[in-house]
């Protein structure tokens, strides 16, 4: 275990990427209960408020953000003030992207249908950290050897031809997908040779003349989304809390 940690942890400098990440977490889960708590009216805790301005909390989230951010680029990456910034990054961004949803909608919509953005993006978020500390790079540049990481062309091409999966999977309505593709090249590549989501630009450009893929990628979808969008929301649910119904007649538009 000891040998690991040094040679997958420490000798690539991963250790503040590691406390970001843990910090990050650990944030977001305590946010999380102590807001959740704050919604049911039980424990010491309340919001924030300053002359009956409410101070969400992404406003403390971006100070940190702030100052770890510049603690991170003005230390060391192998000494403690690194890690200090890091675990100081964390924190903030764990704050910052609980309410990501608010700086979306530029409302409070933290416990309404669209707040599930945030447990979305937090869930993104620590994935692809994660995948990066496993040892991925972006755009597959894990994947080259030494000798192709010498020839500048070859690592440019590799970029190129992966970040352009990446850029079709985006085009074809798989935001997912595309995201997770930029680190790992073969998720890109397969969201990007499967048919485009209905009302995204692929489809809109590409199925307007031809019915039948059109037919098929409204089929696929309707299919996708009826067999994992009840387990996504249980799982949000579990993770973020379950949002406030909607009001009869209310539009989707805040």
């Amino acid at each position: 275990m000891g040998h690991w940690w040094e040679r997958n942890i420490l000798e690539p400098g991963k250790l503040p990427l590691l406390l970001a990440l843990g910090a990050f977490v650990l944030t977001f889960v305590v946010t999380r209960v102590i807001t959740r708590l704050i919604r049911a009216g039980r424990g010491p805790f309340g919001n924030v408020r300053a002359g009956g301005l409410h101070i969400h909390h992404v406003v403390p989230g971006v100070v940190l953000t702030v100052v770890g951010g510049f603690g991170a680029v003005a230390s060391e990456r192998h000494g403690a003030g690194g890690a200090v910034a890091a675990v100081v990054f964390g924190m903030g961004a764990g704050l910052v992207l609980d309410e990501f949803a608010l700086i979306l909608h530029l409302d409070d919509v933290y416990w309404s249908e669209e707040g599930r953005k945030s447990v979305e993006v937090v869930v993104l978020t620590a994935a692809l950290v994660g995948l990066l500390l496993a040892g991925f790079a972006p755009f597959g540049v894990n994947d080259m050897t030494q000798e192709e990481l010498q020839d500048r062309g070859g690592v440019i091409a590799t970029i190129a031809v992966n970040f352009l999966f990446s850029l079709v999977c985006l085009g074809k309505g798989k935001a997912r997908l595309a995201v997770f593709g930029v680190v790992v090249p073969l998720i890109a590549l397969f969201g990007a040779v499967r048919l485009a989501r209905p009302g995204s630009p692929w489809a809109r450009r590409c199925y307007r003349r031809r019915p039948r893929a059109r037919a098929r990628s409204l089929l696929r979808a309707y299919r996708h989304d009826r067999r994992w969008s009840g387990p996504r929301r249980a799982v949000q649910d579990w993770i973020g809390g379950k949002p406030d119904p909607r009001p009869v007649g209310a539009s989707g538009d805040r």
